[in-house]
């Protein structure tokens, strides 16, 4: 039986919301090992001056602990 931990974790990106999460998993996969999911809680934008300046995701990541 595995045991699997969910961590919160939040992370922004200047392209897009995909970008924003793949930054999320690469940041979180060089101190977690064993990620077997992300799942997108929230999603925002950061606007100034009429213009998406940042796009900003809320992931809850799964990883197996041994």
């Amino acid at each position: 039986m595995a045991v699997i931990k969910v961590i919160e974790v939040m992370s922004d990106s200047p392209k897009s919301w995909e970008d924003a999460t793949a930054n999320a998993i690469k940041k979180a996969s060089k101190s977690i090992k064993g990620i077997r999911s992300a799942y997108v809680q929230s999603q925002s934008a950061v606007v100034k001056n009429n213009k998406v300046t940042a796009y900003r995701v809320n992931l809850k990541v799964s990883f197996e602990i041994e």
